[in-house]
C-alpha cells in the first residue's frame, strides 16, 4: 500500500538521522495518514479515502464536496 494522500498527494520526505556526534544516516518522514470514510450528500453513498490528518481538517472546514469539485477543477482526479 502506498503512503501517499489520496486527495492532495502528500508523500514521504527523504531527509537525514542526525545523532549527537552530528553523524548523518538516511532516513524519511511519512505523511500523518488516516483511513476514513466520508459521507457524500448529493449522491447519498459513503467513499472511503486514505487521507492526510492536515487534509481532514481541511474537509471539515470546507465540506468533502468542495474540496472534491477544486480537485476536479484542477484535474488532479
Amino acid at each position: 500500500m502506498s503512503k501517499v494522500c489520496d486527495l492532495t498527494g502528500k508523500k514521504a520526505l527523504k531527509g537525514n538521522r542526525v545523532s549527537h556526534s552530528n553523524h548523518k544516516t538516511k532516513r524519511r518522514f511519512y505523511p500523518n495518514l488516516q483511513t476514513k470514510k466520508f459521507f457524500i450528500p448529493e449522491t447519498g453513498e459513503f467513499i472511503t479515502l486514505k487521507v492526510a490528518a492536515s487534509t481532514i481538517r481541511t474537509i471539515n472546514k470546507k465540506g468533502i464536496t468542495a474540496c472534491l469539485n477544486n480537485l476536479f477543477k484542477e484535474g488532479k482526479i
